[in-house]
This record gives structure tokens, sequence and C-alpha cells, in this order.
């Protein structure tokens, strides 16, 4: 085992290691020292993000069959942010995986907005609609006119909303966890 010095690997954002922070890839024996993390338990999230950036790797010619084989055994092996840092330390750093490329809209074409935006505009709207029912002209009976219609229109049109929009939100859940 050589040591001579810390060599720059590709730079890994490992989210359950603390928010925001960056572990450098290393060689095998100076990672504890460097990272300070190489003794944390390595989550899926971590392993996914090592077998990307190996299959990134592996596409673009860098490993040949057999090691890039090699790596992803022991990608599923590792315990530890450590064991999976040194199997990128020799990668040259900012090779990430690759992402799936995303439709192109055509000219023209309406943008749809995604169910949850839409779910909460709609639920800030209908909680703007209780404080101005309050605040209406009183009745000489002490009721808002056209509160009660008000509350009823929006209460409808929330519901509907919430059915149209939430469904596909819950088939998307439903369909991850099963």
């Amino acid at each position: 085992m050589s040591v001579a010095g810390p060599r720059p690997g590709i730079p890994l954002f490992l989210p359950y290691l603390g928010i925001g922070r960056e572990v450098m890839a290393e060689p095998r024996d100076q990672i504890p020292a460097t990272a300070g993390h190489g003794h944390l338990r390595a989550s899926h999230a971590d392993r996914e993000q090592v077998i990307g950036v190996l299959k990134a790797a592996f596409v673009q010619g860098m490993l040949a069959k057999d090691e890039f084989s090699l790596r992803m055994g022991q990608a599923f092996t590792s315990r530890t942010c450590a064991e999976l840092a040194a199997l990128t330390a020799d990668l040259p750093p900012g090779l990430t995986a690759a992402r799936p490329p995303q439709p192109a809209r055509e000219p023209g074409e309406p943008r749809i907005p995604h169910s949850g935006v839409v779910l909460a505009v709609a639920t800030v709207v209908y909680a703007a609609v209780w404080p101005v029912v309050f605040l209406l002209p009183k009745t000489s009976e002490g009721e808002p006119q056209g509160g009660l219609a008000l509350v009823v229109l929006t209460s409808f049109c929330y519901l509907f909303l919430l059915l149209a929009a939430g469904t596909p939100i819950l088939a998307d859940w439903l369909n991850k966890r099963w």
C-alpha cells in the first residue's frame, strides 16, 4: 500500500450523512482520515448513487465488463460509506449517472400543471374563502350576504379538484408501494 497523498476523486453527495455535505472519494487507506464518515453505515440511496456512477463509467468505456461486474457486486455488499467511496476513487471527477431524456414539448402545446401544485393552490384558495365570508356585509339577521352560497360553491369545487388531482397522486403512490 503506497501513501502518495490524496488524489481527487468523485464528489459523492451522501444525503444521509448530513444535509449538504459532500464526501470526496479517496483511496481506501485515506478515507476515514479525510472523509471523517468512513465508519458510517451506507444507505440504499448511497449504494444507488455509486451504482449509477459505475454504470456511467461502464457506458463511457472506462470500466471493462469484468471490472464493472466486480465493482457492482462490491457495491451491493458494501456496508460502510468508505467501502462505497473506494469503488469510485479511481474514476474521474464529475462522472454522474445519466438521466433519461425528457420528452420535448411541441411548440404551442399547453403545459399541464402537476397534481400537487393544483392541490396546493386549491387549498390556499379554499382557505382564503373563509375569512372573506366573515368579512361580507351582514343581513339584518346577522348572516353574511351570500356567505352560505360562497362556502357551498367553493366546497364543491374543492372536493371536485381534490378527487381530480388527488386520484393520480394516490395511484402513483400505490404503484410505488406495490
